[in-house]
């Protein structure tokens, strides 16, 4: 049954990560906002991803972690799958309503802010429930195969939009939304297999939120989560580490179509092999974390990898695409490897009854970095110089891999197993 709950909890997380990259390989649009009829630029094109991070900064997300121990998953979790549907609903009618362009960004805003607090939410729930299930069992490797599923998702996305949206001079608002009509779809699959796992849930754990009824949140329990060292170095080290990936995904055409002078169908397949990569090597890792242990090296290694990536994606030969598909090789592999490590050690660290709370609070200051990091990124974009743009953000990424790698070595010495 584990098995069979776990098949339930990707797909929500599959259709999430969908919607969220549904726009990254084809971001190079936005440069050009003649050619939309949406209308977007690349700074508002930035801005709309950085709603995804809005309300998750401004408390939601550590006020609906608690929620999240205090209720469990079942109660909070259908909620937050709810909104990250009704989010995504909002912003699939911002594209195609017609209104003028800085109207539609409003309500497209409005859409991605409550799609991403209703997906961080759902994310958490998702992983607190596999901790649970999967307790006394190969909990690494269940989340490792977890994640692979759903960066298939991400996968999806950026090879399908590029060929969902034509090739054209002018691109028509149904033409733009197609990507979002099917994201939208895959989330309303994914809000009935959650209801399929409710009610698996239910069976397998009558007595409530944690199974155990000697056990219950308490307020005070958030305290000792925020004076532990080791909570504390790795919610910083997936604030730094995940900015470097996941703001990178969002300009990725942007960078690497004037970068390596590759075609937009050659530059998605490029950094599909980051989200592809870990469909193989995620659960591969887990499997290895819960065999030799050792997460601290794994995430090391992993921020070495990273580094190495953005270094040529700033400093290799313009013009010469093998630079960028070997550096997508190094990420991919990173990609992979620190949160194989990473998210099953966070269980170790902390109380049960508190587990919720701890990677709400984790995905908050994550969610923090990349708000502005993607904002930065699209700042960048649109004031550089022309053909300096790539660099100058490849830049920033180096400078935010180095203070990852300065974190994980850091969180090494501590000897966390």
């Amino acid at each position: 049954m584990p098995w069979v709950a776990l098949a339930c909890l990707v797909v929500p997380m599959f259709g999430s990560y969908f919607f969220d990259d549904m726009f990254s390989s084809i971001s190079f649009l936005f440069s050009d906002p003649s050619r939309l009829e949406l209308g977007w630029d690349a700074a508002g094109y930035g801005l709309y991803t950085s709603g995804y991070s809005v309300l998750c900064v401004f408390g939601g997300l550590i006020v609906c972690g608690m929620l999240l121990d205090k209720w469990g998953v079942r109660i909070t979790g259908s909620i937050f799958v709810g909104m990250m549907t009704a989010g995504a609903a909002l912003v699939l009618w911002a594209i195609t309503s017609g209104l003028a362009p800085k109207q539609s960004l409003t309500v497209a805003y409005a859409g991605c802010m409550l799609f991403g607090l209703g997906s961080e939410i759902a994310g958490v729930a998702v992983t607190r429930s596999i901790a649970r299930w999967f307790k006394d069992g190969p909990m690494a490797f269940a989340m490792g195969l977890q994640l692979a599923i759903a960066r298939l998702g991400t996968a999806f996305a950026l090879v399908i939009s590029p060929r969902l949206v034509p090739e054209a001079d002018t691109l028509t608002l149904a033409q733009t939304a197609r990507p979002a009509v099917l994201g939208l779809g895959l989330l309303l699959l994914g809000c009935i297999l959650w209801a399929v796992f409710v009610a698996l849930d239910a069976k397998r754990f009558p007595s409530g939120v944690t199974g155990d009824k000697s056990e219950g949140f308490r307020l005070a329990d958030v305290g000792k989560i925020l004076t532990n060292k080791r909570f504390i170095l790795i919610s910083l080290l997936c604030v730094f580490f995940y900015s470097s990936i996941i703001a990178f995904k969002k300009f990725a055409g942007a960078i690497l179509v004037p970068r390596f002078d590759v075609p937009a169908e050659a530059a998605s397949w490029m950094v599909s092999m980051l989200p592809f990569a870990t469909v193989v090597f995620a659960p591969l890792f887990g499997i290895l974390v819960d065999k030799l242990g050792h997460a601290t090296r794994w995430m090391l290694g992993g921020a070495v990898l990273a580094l190495t990536a953005h270094l040529l994606l700033a400093f290799a030969p313009a013009g010469v695409p093998f630079w960028g598909y070997l550096s997508m090789v190094f990420l991919g592999f990173g990609y992979s490897l620190v949160p194989a490590a990473m998210w099953p050690s966070v269980p170790r660290i902390v109380p049960d009854k508190v587990l919720g709370t701890a990677y709400s609070l984790i995905y908050w200051i994550q969610n923090l970095g990349l708000m502005l990091f993607k904002m930065l990124a699209g700042v960048i974009l649109g004031k550089a110089a022309a053909g300096s743009g790539p660099v100058q953000v490849e830049l920033m990424f180096v400078g935010v891999c180095i203070v990852a790698l300065l974190t994980s070595g850091l969180l090494h010495k501590t000897k966390l197993n």
